[in-house]
């Protein structure tokens, strides 16, 4: 493994040496770690052969970065790596996403295993997925297994740009791989604590606060002990304080998730997390809902809107068939959010001009607005006329 400032010289002038795509690969210590960042780095090259690198002793490759920064990467499931390589410095100018091109080729499985197998005929080493990547030094068939990542990525990806351009998707698979190449970070998400697992249990106002000061606590001692927020303290566990707000914390101690090995000091912390919850006034308690952009939840538009409930069903069933028959995932021919959009407010005219700029304005590619354009303008028409 690459661990030096030597080492990865090296490593940048053999890869900025190397011919065609490179194959990259990150892997992260999600469940052990706080965040997503990348505890190694696996990339290969023709002409370069295969490189692991340590991004805890090497955290800045934007060199490395720089020197393949012209060439292709290659990648498996990109948008999950992608914001983890942007932290250390490598960002693409144009990739291909072999799991995304499984997708639109109609393959049923599009895990990087099943694809290989399928695809190549070949069987990678499984078993160590889901290991805590931060461990140093890294056991050897850890190591190997990595570097298998990586090792027929590009093989991979020759015989998916075939097959794609056999069934004459291949300029699909471009304009998507282009949109995720060019797509600018995600915005830090509003309002995480909502995403609570169970949260859904949680009803009153007040319980709601609780979750949010609970939630916020576990973060910093997460941040600051560099672990799982669910380490820390399960979800479970802050949806049960949020459901009883104990008022002591031997009440809190009674908890499930607040047992005998938690230790006085973190009972009081979390305790004092919901007496900081107990006290907020009224106005300062977090809204039972927030704010949507958008549409309402589909299930409420029999009631809301019937007209748009009758589009959206039409919409769908279109959308679905034309999915069918191009052999490929309903979600990767079109977002539900974009049908649900269209649907919720279309055009006042509807014709095959004004819904292909509304699927534009949502975000579609140029290939989805050809191909769905269609089916949603006779899907409306005919909703319009019942």
């Amino acid at each position: 493994m690459i661990a030096d400032a030597t080492s990865l010289a090296h490593v940048v002038a053999a890869f900025a040496s190397g011919t065609g795509p490179v194959a990259v690969d990150a892997e992260r210590a999600s469940g052990y770690r706080y965040g997503q960042r990348a505890y190694l780095v696996q990339l290969r090259r023709e002409g370069a052969g295969s490189a692991l690198i340590d991004p805890v002793a090497c955290p800045d490759l934007s060199e490395l970065g720089a020197a393949i920064g012209d060439a292709e990467w290659d990648l498996h499931a990109a948008t999950q790596d992608l914001p983890c390589l942007r932290e250390i410095g490598m960002v693409p100018s144009r990739l291909f996403d072999t799991e995304l091109a499984g997708r639109l080729a109609g393959f049923p499985r599009v895990g990087l295993g099943a694809m290989v197998e399928n695809v190549l005929g070949y069987s990678l080493e499984k078993g160590h997925s889901a290991v805590d990547w931060s461990t140093r030094p890294l056991p050897e068939p850890w190591l190997r297994y990595a570097a298998l990542d990586v090792e027929l990525l590009v093989d991979l990806r020759d015989a998916l740009e075939k097959e794609l351009d056999r069934q004459g998707k291949l300029e699909w698979a471009h304009q998507e791989f282009e949109a995720i190449a060019t797509a600018p970070p995600a915005p830090p998400r509003k309002d995480p604590w909502r995403r609570t697992s169970g949260m859904h249990k949680v009803r009153r106002r007040r319980q709601m606060a609780v979750v949010r000061e609970l939630w916020t606590a576990r973060d910093k001692v997460a941040q600051r002990r560099d672990v799982s927020p669910g380490k820390v303290l399960s979800d479970t566990a802050i949806v049960e304080a949020a459901l009883a707000l104990p008022v002591s914390v031997n009440a809190l101690s009674a908890l499930p998730g607040f047992g005998h090995r938690m230790g006085r000091r973190q009972l009081e912390q979390w305790q004092a997390a919901v007496d900081r919850a107990r006290a907020l006034p009224d106005a300062e308690l977090p809204q039972p809902g927030q704010p949507v952009a958008g549409p309402p939840p589909p299930r409420a538009w029999a009631d809301k809107d019937p007209a748009a409930a009758a589009r959206l069903s039409a919409s769908r069933t279109a959308v679905s068939a034309l999915a069918e028959t191009l052999h490929m995932p309903q979600e990767n021919l079109i977002t539900p959010d974009t049908v649900r959009r269209v649907c919720w407010e279309p055009p006042s005219a509807v014709d095959a001009d004004s819904v292909a700029a509304a699927l534009a304005s949502h975000g579609a590619r140029r290939w989805q607005v050809e191909q769905v354009t269609p089916v949603l303008v006779a899907a409306l028409a005919a909703t319009a006329r019942a």
